[in-house]
């Protein structure tokens, strides 16, 4: 009998990891710039959203959490507190807050998939928990800044991450180089988010009539 399980996977480079942090950590900063905070909340609310989605990842597999014996976390989260504070009024903060967000999430829903693969978790709940790395900081962020979650609207957001993550999962197993099946995991996942943002592209609500919008 074959195992789904794979028996050591090489992890995608660290650089991806930093990167997808840095994304989220700025749409945290957003965040708090939208509620007018001082500096030292838009570090909290950056660092917390970009390792939110990691740690619990990290939990739920039993690995070390990622961030705690690694500080240039911190200073991301710092580092995209300061871009923020000062590129802020200069930028449409709502929108580049949307496009920040589907960014990170079709490359941290990789990163977190290609994380649990790598530690020899089952390839399905790898998918999953590349869906949760990706989802949970921008919960974390809407709790933290009293903001009805985006998670809760009938936007295409979790399938993006699930889009993502098992195109990430499918490829590599396939044989595909983990650096290739990234890039295309990645891609696929902003590309359906991109899709929902721009042409409204939304799945059908339960209850709903066909050809029935909700208004």
């Amino acid at each position: 009998m074959v195992s789904l399980v794979p028996e050591a996977l090489p992890a995608l480079p660290p650089a991806l990891d930093y990167a997808g942090v840095a994304v989220f950590a700025l749409t945290g900063a957003l965040a708090a710039a939208r509620d007018r905070h001082d500096i030292v909340t838009f570090w909290f609310f950056a660092v917390f959203t970009g390792v939110g989605g990691g740690t619990l990842r990290d939990l739920l597999i039993g690995a070390p959490v990622f961030w705690i014996g690694d500080p240039a976390y911190l200073g991301i989260g710092l580092a995209a507190a300061l871009a923020v504070w000062f590129l802020a009024p200069y930028l449409e903060r709502a929108k580049t807050l949307i496009w920040l967000d589907a960014v990170g999430l079709g490359g941290y829903a990789v990163i977190g998939a290609g994380k649990a693969m790598a530690l020899g978790v089952n390839p399905f709940v790898s998918i999953a928990m590349g869906v949760l790395t990706a989802c949970f900081g921008g919960v974390i962020r809407d709790v933290l800044a009293g903001q009805p979650s985006a998670l809760l609207k009938r936007e295409i957001t979790i399938s993006a991450a699930l889009l993502a993550a098992a195109s990430y999962v499918a490829l590599d197993w396939a044989g595909v180089p983990p650096g290739v099946a990234g890039i295309a995991g990645a891609v696929a996942g902003f590309g359906l988010r991109a899709g929902a943002i721009h042409y409204g592209w939304a799945l059908p609500a339960f209850g709903a009539k066909r050809g029935q919008r909700e208004t």
